[in-house]
């Protein structure tokens, strides 16, 4: 008579057990790798306080992240990405193609909801970016002029006659997407620049006061996978 009482006890704790390491098992800090498109653009005024009228490029990105649970259902995702950005623009027979590199760090908040076998999710959060490298490039039908893109905060009037870039870009990331069971995961992103990408240049003479402001802003598609 005393054995079905133990075994029952033991049953029960096995289980608590084995639901405990599963609930565990969830909230674990996971890694995952990621890449995708872009889609960019430069956003905002020229030197005469005119809005530009700027094209989108079609650009890509590359990177890893970190997902560290935060309370049920909440997640910081900090990660390290490579991606491009830029723009163009036609002037009649020629066009202008601006290029940009950058190291980000995105510093993410996710939210999770299981749905079906697996989770939507939804991300906000800030990032900061490292200009690495670039080029500018001009062409129309049978000739192209391309070269490289120096990164400075202030232009001085000695300076050579290059396209130049600040250094640092930031500003916010919102996505959206699905994870499945496995781990593999599709997401929309969103990026609004909120620093000013093109640098002071003391070249340009003081009766004509610089009004130009200069931002990434973009979307893209990511594809990756948790482990």
């Amino acid at each position: 008579m005393k054995t079905k009482p133990i075994s029952l006890i033991m049953i029960l704790l096995l289980s608590a057990s084995l639901a405990n390491a599963q609930s565990t098992d969830k909230a674990k800090i996971s890694f995952a790798i990621l890449g995708g498109v872009n889609f960019q653009n430069l956003n905002g005024k020229d030197n005469n306080g005119n809005k530009l009228e700027n094209d989108m490029i079609i650009g890509y990105h590359a990177g890893v992240n970190v997902q560290i649970p935060v309370a049920s259902g909440f997640y910081f995702q900090p990660g390290l990405i490579f991606t491009t950005k830029g723009a163009k623009n036609t002037y009649g027979s020629l066009t202008g193609t601006f290029k940009l590199s950058y190291i980000e760090l995105p510093l993410n908040f996710v939210y999770k909801a299981l749905l079906g076998k697996g989770s939507f999710m939804l991300g906000f959060g800030p990032y900061i970016g490292y200009g690495i490298g670039g080029t500018a490039s001009i062409e129309n039908e049978s000739t192209t002029i391309k070269t490289d893109i120096e990164f400075k905060n202030v232009v001085e009037t000695g300076d050579p006659l290059v396209p130049y870039a600040k250094t640092f870009d930031a500003g916010g990331n919102i996505f959206a997407g699905y994870e499945m069971a496995g781990g593999i995961f599709l997401q929309l992103n969103g990026q609004l620049g909120m620093l000013k990408v093109n640098p002071e240049d003391n070249r340009i003479i003081p009766v004509f006061s610089d009004k130009s402001s200069v931002k990434n802003t973009g979307f893209g598609i990511s594809i990756g996978y948790r482990f």
